[in-house]
């Protein structure tokens, strides 16, 4: 996500940072390239405007051009314009006590994703403890309805509909139904258009005008860029929005439509979709990806996942396996599943200070991993737990077995062999991962 303005930036800053003194015309220079990135990246001109202005006002101040090291110090100063650009801090959602009941709807236009993101939310908001219960108020769009039932079924969270298509009657009906049965948490997925049109916004009004909601958070497609920006501002305009949640936010190269959604429309960003999975969503933290966009990774994020992926008792175990070389391919295999559950690897890379930009999507082989993942499936648990016994005639079978060749299966047990090794010698040797961590932006 945002890897051509991130790449700009590090550019930039690393032109900065080669450099013993900064003058004004050296921080005009940057700016004016700073500048370009944010138009390239479509972010909105009189945002772009904005935050040229102050960031040229600050950084020509005294105290930066007399700096230790002012390279730093005029990145710092343009990491500070951009999270105030996005937002400064994570914003929560409006969420009531959970003996109260708390009701948010969710607008946008067709395509953004808006009845995913309603069951997307409900999922996290139900990992939290709440008790939600959607429904399904999007009378217009064929196959709305059903698809926001299978939504619902996938995540255990009941779907309340009716078949008749007075949307205000339908809201009402289901705010008693959730009172009644002690759902905390109403999610209300409204029409959406393929465009902005006058019917749609008159029922999304009858329809808030009814619920008055505690949350009113509009759906925005983030490789959409300004014309995002332009929507959400008619939207807060004639119904009134309370927050964004950016969706496809993972395919975003640009990044116009984060950087400008909260200059332009004054709503913070809560959430970001991530992936088509329905466990793909996180809050928007401003500083984070304010961190990602300059090339200093986001530590925090990549930790959370892993938090969510591997428990404390397991990353131990782990750790002793290593340390005693009894590392398997079956804890190897399990290791594939759990690195799928964190997302895609380049999205994990780019969480890693200074890697932003230094690995493309070609240098990371995630079909050569799918067929490595495909081989140790073949073999039989015993073969996982002591990939010793697989001789030519296992080797022959498994291959068979995975679609793959004998000279794969092979290459794979010497690949493993030698990381078994090298993660013998990094749990013992302090030295080592330093040195290890150093390549990594120096995480250590």
């Amino acid at each position: 996500m945002l890897e051509n303005i991130a790449q700009k930036f590090t550019d930039i800053t690393k032109q900065l940072s080669g450099k013993g003194k900064i003058t004004e015309k050296n921080i005009e220079d940057a700016v004016n390239e700073i500048k370009i990135a944010l138009l390239e990246a479509d972010v909105n001109l009189r945002v772009v405007r904005r935050f040229v202005n102050r960031t040229i006002e600050e950084a020509k101040g005294e105290k930066v051009l007399k700096a230790v090291d002012p390279g730093q110090q005029f990145t710092k100063i343009v990491y500070d314009k951009i999270v105030a650009l996005l937002g400064d801090e994570n914003q929560a959602l409006n969420l009531n006590s959970p003996n109260k009941t708390t009701t948010i709807l969710m607008l946008g236009l067709q395509g953004a994703g808006k009845t995913t993101a309603s069951a997307k939310l409900a999922y996290k908001l139900k990992k939290e403890g709440r008790n939600p219960l959607l429904v399904a108020a999007d009378l217009v769009r064929p196959a709305a309805i059903e698809q926001l039932k299978v939504l619902g079924s996938q995540i255990d969270v009941p779907v309340y509909f009716e078949e008749h298509k007075d949307a205000v009657k339908i809201v009402n009906n289901a705010l008693d139904y959730g009172k009644k049965n002690q759902f905390n948490t109403i999610i209300i997925d409204t029409a959406g258009r393929l465009q902005l049109d006058q019917d749609m916004m008159n029922e999304i009004i009858a329809v808030k005008k009814a619920v008055n909601p505690d949350e009113t958070m509009f759906v925005a497609d983030a490789m959409t860029g300004q014309n995002a920006v332009e929507i959400a501002k008619s939207f807060d305009e004639q119904v009134g929005i309370s927050s964004v949640m950016l969706t496809k936010f993972d395919s975003d190269t640009r990044g116009g439509a984060a950087l400008s959604l909260k200059s332009s429309t004054g709503k913070p960003i809560k959430f970001i979709g991530i992936g088509e999975k329905i466990e793909d969503i996180e809050p928007f933290f401003p500083e984070r990806v304010a961190s990602r966009i300059l090339g200093m990774g986001d530590v925090v994020s990549l930790v959370e996942k892993v938090q969510e992926s591997v428990t404390q008792d397991e990353a131990e175990q782990m750790q002793k396996k290593m340390m005693s070389a009894t590392f398997t391919l079956e804890d190897y295999l399990d290791q594939f599943k759990k690195l799928k559950k964190m997302g895609s690897m380049q999205s994990l890379v780019g969480m890693i200070p200074g890697m932003a930009g230094k690995i493309n999507d070609e240098d990371i082989d995630e079909k050569g991993m799918k067929r490595e993942e495909a081989i140790i499936l073949s073999m039989t648990i015993l073969e996982r737990r002591n990939h010793r016994l697989i001789g030519p005639p296992r080797k022959k079978r498994i291959a068979k077995g995975s679609g793959t060749s004998v000279a794969e299966v092979s290459r794979l047990l010497k690949k493993f062999d030698k990381m078994r090794l090298m993660m013998k010698k990094v749990t013992k040797n302090k030295k080592y991962q330093a040195q290890l961590m150093q390549q990594f932006g120096g995480m250590m």
